[in-house]
């Protein structure tokens, strides 16, 4: 049997594309989170101005910055909605690269076990030689 895992280039393949794929996911929960708290921040800030208005140079200033507020928000929450689509997508791509090395992940394990039954069966094979001969000395011995 041979002792080396025949598939041992494949599975260290699989799992540099399994950490490239979970470093893709983590950037994308960051980015994601991230828009979703400048977004958060944002619907804040525009539900916090009450503020006294005096002239209508105010009033026009306050409905410029609501504007200006409310399309920022729609910025956000389509940024936020590709944010999302982005995260899952690396989720997937994460999820089909996991896949992929487990299969191979559980093969080695597999032939692991195998070389190590071989191992032991060798061993206690040589045991049984070892104590056979023994034996047959000591047999040998007691009969002169």
């Amino acid at each position: 049997m041979n002792r080396q895992f025949s598939l041992a280039g494949l599975l260290r393949l699989r799992q540099i594309q399994q950490d490239q794929a979970a470093s893709g996911l983590a950037r994308a929960r960051s980015r994601s989170s991230s828009v979703r708290a400048r977004e958060s921040s944002a619907r804040r800030q525009l539900a916090a101005t009450d503020g006294d208005i005096d002239s209508t140079a105010s009033l026009r200033a306050v409905a410029a910055a609501r504007s200006a507020s409310h399309s920022m928000l729609a910025d956000l929450q389509g940024l936020a909605r590709l944010a999302e689509t982005d995260e899952a997508a690396a989720r997937e791509e994460f999820i089909a690269a996991r896949t992929r090395s487990t299969g191979l992940e559980k093969l080695q394990a597999r032939h692991h076990a195998e070389v190590s039954t071989a191992d032991l069966r060798a061993e206690q094979s040589t045991l049984d030689e070892i104590s056979s001969t023994s034996w047959h000395r000591d047999d040998q011995q007691v009969r002169p």
